[in-house]
């Protein structure tokens, strides 16, 4: 048995995805013999956790998080870390405080491979973690050429409304506790009675919205006319502020109309399709009529709210995103690719390199069968069944969790490792045995000998 798994351990869980994920996992982590205990920040924090014994409030101010939780992580003697996200402010001094004590870094994120996966990384996500580093060549000699059938990409995004609704409970939460919390600020800009406001204004025109894509969809499919896809984000989402080069939506929207505009290609339309989970703190409709009116498109430009992607992508020419995880289900499709931003999958042959203009003109496609064996790596390393919003997604991920968690290597390490292990040693490291190498340094090792 890996011995990471029979020694006692220390689990702190910060921040998580709104709903009872992050408690559910703890309940499964003391089941396995371990310790979990929760730092919360706010009403919602403390509603999803009813565990009282095991809960901690920080309610002070912002300057003070740094020494209180280096205080917490001595006296309780942390061992691992839990996060969801690496970009907000408490989660990036929360990291640093833990490196600072050897303690291992467990990060949730939603799926790179979206809908009905979860994301689970040691170290950083998105725009942090160790996939940037690494070569799909690498990928490639790690799986020693064998590659398990793989599913088919989705068609929807998701449990929608279960995760709005949580998310209006939580913020529901953070609002009737404020008294509790007078320092809690939230992560994003806006005040968190305006964030509730959205969530509930977004359930209750969640059938309006549907019916708006209904013509939406249909005015498209009775043009008969070819079209490229725009795959919008959530301006908000940590993707867009801190892994992009775009500072709002409007930049991103402008840019799209003016290529499209610039490639003369009069036949053709230009599709907008707005995220699932948009709440339009900022109208995006607007943003894209104002945009495409500017250059004379009103009449090529289309505006699809949420919805089924896959109907959208078989049909499609072309794809643009920032770094959305649906530019995945492009590549997939070997639908031809721009993005702006970093992503996971931005690899050599997979995006295209063009101006918007050339690439709106002729697009350069993707070698499909590289993204194939890229997507065979994340599917046997950092992808999990399941998601957080749901009871049986929720299920999914704990089934196979816990154990992932508890073992001495991180699911890279671990692919990497079986390819270490025929050697027995590696390089200018011949006399030190593979088990005794440093855990941290196998993926780096194993791509230096490449």
């Amino acid at each position: 048995m890996d011995p990471a798994v029979t020694q006692s351990r220390v689990f702190l869980f910060l921040q998580g995805p709104h709903g009872p994920f992050f408690h559910a996992l703890a309940g499964t982590l003391r089941a396995a013999g371990q310790r979990a205990l929760k730092i919360g920040f706010n009403g919602g924090d403390q509603l999803f956790w009813p565990n009282r014994a095991s809960y901690t409030a920080f309610d002070g101010p912002a300057a003070t998080w740094r020494d209180f939780l280096g205080v917490y992580l001595d006296t309780h003697k942390v061992t691992d870390l839990v996060i969801y996200g690496d970009s907000r402010d408490i989660h990036t001094t929360a990291r640093e405080e833990a490196l600072l004590r050897g303690i291992t870094l467990h990060y949730f994120e939603e799926g790179y491979l979206r809908p009905y996966w979860i994301t689970y990384e040691r170290g950083g996500v998105n725009g942090h973690s160790r996939l940037m580093q690494m070569s799909v060549s690498q990928m490639e000699r790690a799986l020693g050429g064998r590659m398990d059938p793989q599913a088919e990409a989705p068609a929807e995004w998701g449990a929608l409304w279960q995760h709005v609704v949580l998310g209006a409970v939580y913020h529901a939460a953070v609002m009737l506790w404020a008294w509790r919390y007078r320092e809690y600020r939230p992560h994003r800009a806006i005040s968190v009675l305006r964030e509730w406001g959205l969530y509930l204004r977004r359930l209750v025109r969640m059938p309006w919205h549907g019916i708006q894509r209904r013509v939406a969809s249909a005015r498209l499919s009775r043009s008969g006319a070819p079209y490229h896809l725009v795959l919008l984000q959530l301006a908000h989402d940590a993707a867009v502020k801190d892994h992009s080069p775009f500072a709002d939506q409007d930049s991103f929207v402008r840019l799209c109309c003016n290529s499209f505009a610039d490639a003369g290609l009069t036949h053709h339309r230009l599709v907008f399709k707005v995220h699932p989970l948009e709440d339009d703190r900022e109208s995006v409709a607007r943003l894209i009529r104002r945009s495409a009116r500017a250059r004379g498109l009103q009449n090529r430009v289309h505006i699809i709210r949420g919805g089924k992607l896959a109907p959208l992508l078989n049909r499609a020419r072309s794809a643009v995103t920032i770094n959305s995880t649906a530019g995945q289900q492009a590549l997939w499709r070997g639908l031809p690719l721009r993005i702006f931003g970093q992503a996971v999958y931005a690899k050599a042959g997979f995006t295209s390199q063009q101006s918007l203009t050339a690439f709106f003109q002729n697009p350069d496609p993707p070698d499909r069968e590289r993204y194939h064996l890229f997507r065979a790596f994340l599917l046997r390393t950092s992808q999990l069944t399941g998601g957080y919003y749901t009871r049986t997604g929720r299920a999914q991920v704990l089934r196979k969790i816990t154990d992932v968690m508890l073992a001495q290597l991180d699911p890279y390490e671990r692919v990497f490792t079986k390819r270490l292990q025929p050697r027995r040693s590696c390089g200018w490291f011949t006399h030190v045995p593979i088990e005794r190498l440093p855990k941290a340094d196998l993926c780096s090792l194993y791509c230096a000998q490449q």
